[in-house]
């Protein structure tokens, strides 16, 4: 995938929402990671950044590093050659559990499947995911799909000694199934956690780490908050999920890592801890899931 093949989000509200990005936040003391990012989708309007100034707008303000995310085949194979190259980058590759059931239907559910196997070979390369499941926009038919997705790339991420990123959307009790049935990945992560204390707390039970983004700030998201408190500090991480789920005050604007600050800060407010703190847990945790950021980049095509 190249440059020319960024995609845009696609709202189709875009001429009601405010495509500026929002301000530099005051820089971290204490510098940390972007868990989970899209950098390959323009939702920025005419000024939409790409990948090289997003990371240098993240690098001025303590954000060290980020996980470029796959959602896809192309977009796997385009975090992967950006990982390649950009040391402050490393990829992670999927299929989206939506992207399950046409492909299934089209017959080329395997075909990708076998080429996210063979990125996963790759060594910036250094989880499995999105995948996971989603009941929210896929109904009864697409589920068989998305579960044999589900359950291929745990054994991908799990052959190749990968961390898993769960993406987990109105099917928390299918997912623990799953996982406990199959068996976890060692180093298990679930991104955008969108579960109660209840939900923490089952992931705090099996070891399985917590990602937190921007909607941790919101107004009406105390379950999360809740759920924040629960989660044990050696299992946390922060996320943007850009260019989605900007942290208060900017919601409705397009989010970028550069912007990680403003959510951290609001995690040790709601725990009641200093910021470089946290920051300090949370990169540790992070370096812990993926490795070292700074090794030597490879050249690959692409």
């Amino acid at each position: 995938m190249t440059d020319a093949h960024l995609r845009s989000r696609g709202d189709g509200d875009g001429s009601k929402r405010d495509l500026t990005y929002p301000p530099l936040p005051e820089a971290l003391v204490v510098p940390v990671y972007d868990n989970h990012t899209h950098m390959e989708i323009a939702d920025g309007g005419d000024g939409a950044l790409d990948y090289r100034e997003h990371l240098g707008r993240a690098s001025s303000v303590g954000v060290r590093g980020v996980v470029q995310v796959g959602t896809d085949l192309a977009t796997s194979e385009w975090s992967a050659a950006i990982a390649a190259r950009e040391p402050r980058v490393l990829a992670a590759v999927a299929l989206h559990p939506n992207e399950a059931p046409s492909l299934q239907e089209q017959g080329l559910l395997d075909e990708h499947l076998a080429g996210i196997d063979r990125l996963a070979a790759l060594p910036r390369v250094r989880a499995i995911g999105e995948t996971g499941l989603d009941f929210f926009r896929t109904g009864e038919g697409g589920r068989d799909a998305q579960i044999r997705s589900f359950e291929e790339h745990i054994r991908i991420a799990k052959e190749h000694d990968l961390a898993l990123t769960i993406h987990d959307r109105d099917a928390h009790d299918a997912v623990i199934e799953v996982l406990d049935r199959v068996g976890a990945p060692e180093k298990t992560v679930f991104h955008c956690f969108s579960g109660g204390p209840e939900l923490a707390k089952t992931c705090a039970d099996r070891g399985w780490y917590m990602s937190f983004a921007g909607t941790v700030t919101f107004k009406n998201a105390e379950s999360l908050r809740e759920a924040l408190l629960v989660a044990p500090r050696h299992l946390i991480m922060v996320e943007t999920d850009a260019p989605f789920l900007t942290p208060t005050p900017y919601r409705g604007r397009p989010n970028a890592p550069y912007l990680i600050p403003l959510t951290l800060r609001s995690m040790a407010d709601t725990i009641g801890t200093d910021a470089s703190m946290l920051a300090a847990q949370i990169a540790s945790n992070t370096e812990l899931v993926y490795g070292a950021w700074d090794a030597e980049p490879v050249t690959v095509d692409g």
